[in-house]
């Protein structure tokens, strides 16, 4: 009983109500200018409906009034941008007026007849103008129907409401276009959040390895001149991973910054200066003309490098490492290549290998990471437009 109840308790049951009344304002002061039409503001809406600001207005109502407090109403407040926007609107203000009229019939008759049958049950004769009742006889029987009529006012208030809401979304609710726009902005936020995911596990992780393998060379090696090398790498690898760290949180919050400053291919030799430190033999060779690759390429590109060489240094340790960037018909071929160790020998399916698949997929090209011809090798074919 008091779960039926509860919505008596809710301020969106009144709430509602008020937007069901709201058009019956108008149609009361139309029926003491002219009762023989009752039905001319409903043909005055569908003009009406037809203005695309009106969706506003509506769409601004429903919202406050429906569906209060609700983050996603699914409601639109945007004005009609098509012709089946503006038929949807006329549907909706038809329908809001036929929902004001039975609310206003249950609210008012319901009410009425509940007072009649009380009255009847004390033995006073209905009033004429009840029709249910009029050709009843006083009866103290009549005390038991007195609650029924209260309960469908209940009933149909709360209905009436529902129905109401379901009605403004369907209506009201955003258009196919609108959905469309949502969903690619949906759709952008994702890309983003796996972009700056990916960023974080590149810079922040290559920085580690660096650090975590110049830390355990320097200490085996017992030589103080190593030692200073090493802590100058991690030192100059350390502030790189900071800036790198700086700017994502500055893209995090500030979204119209723009990727500009992300380092690209041209800024590559601190990845390899950073690899020699470490102990790798690092043979690079650059083919064609590396600044001339756009951006979007290029930093990706970059980013490609700097997880093929951590992989490098992660599970080979110190090794030689041959580097190959070409530059030619209209596609970069990156190439990284260095000895296969045990702990290399298994299929790539850590998530810095799979970010590399990811970040040439995402431009239109392929990479393959694994075992080959004896090395591990990372292999990259970007199409440059």
């Amino acid at each position: 009983m008091a779960r039926f109840l509860r919505p008596l308790l809710r301020g969106t049951t009144y709430t509602r109500l008020l937007h069901l009344w709201v058009p019956m304002l108008i149609t009361s002061v139309w029926i003491f200018i002219s009762p023989e039409t009752p039905y001319a503001p409903a043909i005055a809406l569908i003009p009406v409906g037809l203005i695309p600001a009106v969706r506003i207005g509506e769409g601004v109502q429903a919202q406050l009034l429906l569906t209060p407090g609700r983050d996603d109403p699914g409601i639109s407040v945007t004005p009609s941008a098509t012709w089946r926007d503006r038929g949807r609107t006329v549907l909706w203000l038809e329908a809001r007026m036929a929902l004001g009229w039975a609310t206003t019939f249950a609210c008012v008759w319901l009410p009425i007849i509940t007072f009649q049958l009380i009255e009847a049950a004390r033995g006073h004769v209905p009033h004429d103008d009840v029709r249910l009742l009029k050709e009843a006889t006083p009866h103290g029987w009549y005390a038991l129907l007195a609650p029924l009529p209260l309960i469908a006012l209940y009933v149909a208030v709360v209905g009436l409401g529902t129905l109401a809401t379901s009605l403004a979304r369907k209506l009201l609710g955003p258009s196919r276009a609108e959905q469309l726009a949502a969903l690619e902005e949906r759709t952008e936020q994702l890309l983003e959040r796996n972009r700056i995911a990916r960023e974080l596990h590149d810079s922040i992780g290559h920085a580690l390895t660096v650090a975590v393998v110049q830390a355990g060379a320097a200490r085996t090696a017992g030589d103080p001149e190593f030692t200073e090398r090493a802590l100058g790498a991690i030192e100059e690898t350390g502030r790189a991973a900071l800036e790198d760290l700086e700017r994502v949180l500055g893209v995090l919050r500030e979204a119209e910054r723009p990727v500009s400053s992300r380092p690209t291919l041209v800024d590559a030799d601190r990845l390899l200066e950073s690899a020699r430190a470490s102990g790798a033999k690092v043979d690079a060779e650059v083919t064609g003309p590396l600044e001339t690759v756009s951006g979007p390429v290029s930093r990706e590109g970059y980013r490609i490098l700097q997880e093929a060489l951590t992989n490098v240094l992660r599970h080979a340790g110190a090794v030689p490492v041959r580097i190959r960037i070409q530059v030619a018909d209209d596609t970069l071929d990156l190439e990284v290549r260095n000895p296969l160790t045990a702990e290399m020998s298994g299929p790539g399916r850590g998530s810095g290998l799979r970010g590399i698949r990811e970040r040439a997929a995402l431009l239109g090209g392929r990479a393959y990471t694994g075992p080959d011809e004896g090395d591990w090798q990372v292999h990259a074919e970007l199409p440059l437009r």
